[in-house]
């Protein structure tokens, strides 16, 4: 039976191929179907199974955040919310929708330079192109910090108030709830309800520790350069969010010193140096220099 399914399959491809090659005989000359071919799907999203469920940046920070039967974040915690937006500014450098301005003759320095909006394709994700749109219609432009802030909430100026961006972390909640990773519960809490989205699937958040804590130590490479650009971002965010500490809590003491070492190193790196390196991407390293400056 797995040998016939597979021949099937095989056989269901190579037909749609050649419909493919059919169609684009039937197109005027210099054009060619756009449509994806099985496997060229567009390079958005870092290379995996496809089968595995893939988070946004912002989702596996929450993810990490988030106590697994109480399903809520601590509410001591007073730095994810920032953590999150400096997440959304990143992921959308990472997918190509955002940039840095050129920094010219006389070069700025990061923190300095303007977000520049490099395409406004939707990205699918209703957080991720509500920040994109803001970004795009904004003029004057505004530098990295400044997105953070306006995107938080953190403003004085009550004209820019309605930049903030509203209920990210039960919206992010949300998207995981679809995803099949949370639930949603109701919690009475003395004076009122308040909902909250306990853990369902404990695999995936496994998984995401377990890649963080290798990352750190069977798999440190000790160049940031040669890390994942996405994983990088995981761990400085992660880290400026107050939420880490949750990824090592399980390790030895003597593992725990080790990747708490590795990543002071991380984080004491310098910004402005990182960013004229060849195969960087300058947003990146912008937004770490808001958070470790």
């Amino acid at each position: 039976m797995t040998s016939l399914t597979l021949r099937s399959s095989g056989l269901v491809q190579r037909r749609t191929e050649a419909s493919r090659h059919a169609a684009d005989k039937d197109l005027p000359p210099g054009q060619e179907n756009e449509e994806p071919r099985r496997g060229e799907q567009p390079g958005e999203d870092d290379p995996g199974d496809s089968k595995e469920t893939r988070l946004t940046l912002m989702e596996e920070v929450l993810l990490l955040g988030l106590k697994d039967r109480e399903g809520y974040t601590s509410f001591w915690n007073d730095c994810i919310s920032s953590g999150l937006r400096g997440c959304m500014l990143i992921e959308l450098a990472l997918r190509g929708r955002l940039q840095l301005e050129a920094c010219g003759m006389r070069r700025k320095g990061l923190l300095a330079r303007k977000v520049v909006c490099k395409s406004d394709a939707p990205t699918g994700d209703m957080l991720l192109d509500e920040a994109l749109k803001h970004i795009k219609d904004t003029q004057p432009l505004e530098t990295v910090q400044s997105w953070i802030e306006l995107l938080s909430g953190e403003t004085w100026n009550p004209l820019k108030l309605h930049y903030q961006l509203r209920n990210v972390r039960e919206r992010l909640a949300k998207n995981l709830v679809e995803k099949g990773v949370l639930t949603t519960e109701k919690q009475n809490f003395l004076l009122f309800d308040m909902t909250t989205h306990p853990l369902t699937n404990n695999n995936i958040k496994q998984r995401l520790i377990k890649k963080i804590q290798e990352a750190v130590l069977d798999k440190w490479v000790n160049d940031p350069h040669r890390m994942d650009k996405r994983l990088l971002a995981l761990i400085v965010l992660a880290h400026s969010s107050d939420v880490l500490e949750n990824a090592f809590a399980p390790l030895l003491d003597d593992q725990y010193d080790l990747a708490m070492k590795r990543v002071r190193q991380l984080l004491e790196l310098e910004p402005e140096g990182e960013s004229m390196k060849a195969n960087t991407n300058e947003l990146l390293w912008a937004v770490v220099a808001v958070f470790t400056k």
